[in-house]
């Protein structure tokens, strides 16, 4: 079955929650549409068998790839209700190699596919020259990471990880700019799953009048994956973003 893509996601959802609020008046309705692309570096290793761990990095010279992610916010006026924040990220890459932990002879590939999506409920607790949201991100990865060569193994990514949601955005004295930080993080096992990670961006945007908005800055998310039944896998990404947004 092909995967539906992200665009495809984002139109869906949109579709499903334009129809369930339908009937609200639109000035009481907050909408914000994001699209996002990302250079990250990558330091990911392999660990499965009591073997020694294989970086993909160091050890099979593969390519830091360039991701994209499309975010849908929807802010509503009913209070005991949380807020929806949907962010679907494409973060897959497939490289022909030759590295160190492989003979010249052979030919090796990798492939990983770790795109995600990500679920945020969350609650306004400030809206003036701060602004604070607290609430809770499920983190949804059904990927692989795999490596063929003269040695092989491969790591079937099927988790659902609860993470606490933090973002906060301080407005500047210059009208439309503006600081602000996403994190998401295991604060607190909640025994959902083995796996932990992490999801954090920092960044500085500008918005204008018309709800056109720009923003740029880091970004850093790591995954560990530990489960008895497959290989251990530790990836970590980082790099510079850019992010762009309408805000209806």
């Amino acid at each position: 079955m092909s995967k539906i893509t992200l665009t495809n996601r984002v139109c869906l959802i949109s579709a499903l929650l334009w129809l369930t609020i339908g009937t609200a008046e639109a000035e009481f309705i907050g909408l914000n549409l994001g699209a996002s692309h990302w250079q990250s570096a990558t330091s990911s290793s392999f660990e499965a068998n009591d073997t020694d761990s294989i970086d993909l990095i160091d050890d099979l010279d593969v390519d830091n790839p360039e991701q994209s992610s499309m975010t849908f916010i929807l802010e509503h006026p009913i209070t005991a209700l949380p807020n929806i924040r949907y962010q679907g990220s494409q973060l897959d890459s497939n490289t022909s190699l030759r590295g160190e932990t492989f003979s010249s002879e052979g030919q090796a590939s990798s492939a990983f596919d770790l795109s995600h999506d990500d679920i945020v409920l969350y609650y306004q607790l400030l809206d003036n020259w701060v602004d604070l949201d607290l609430g809770v991100d499920v983190k949804r990865l059904d990927g692989e990471v795999s490596f063929a060569g003269a040695n092989s193994s491969a790591v079937s990514v099927d988790e659902t990880i609860p993470l606490l949601y933090l973002s906060a955005r301080f407005d500047l004295p210059l009208d439309g700019l503006y600081l602000g930080a996403n994190i998401n993080a295991n604060v607190i096992d909640l025994g959902v799953s083995e796996s932990s990670a992490q999801d954090s961006t920092f960044m500085m945007g500008y918005e204008s009048g018309t709800g056109l908005g720009i923003e740029g800055g880091y970004k850093y998310f790591s995954l560990d994956l530990d489960n008895v039944d497959e290989p251990d896998t530790d990836l970590e990404y980082d790099g510079v973003f850019l992010n762009g947004y309408i805000n209806f």
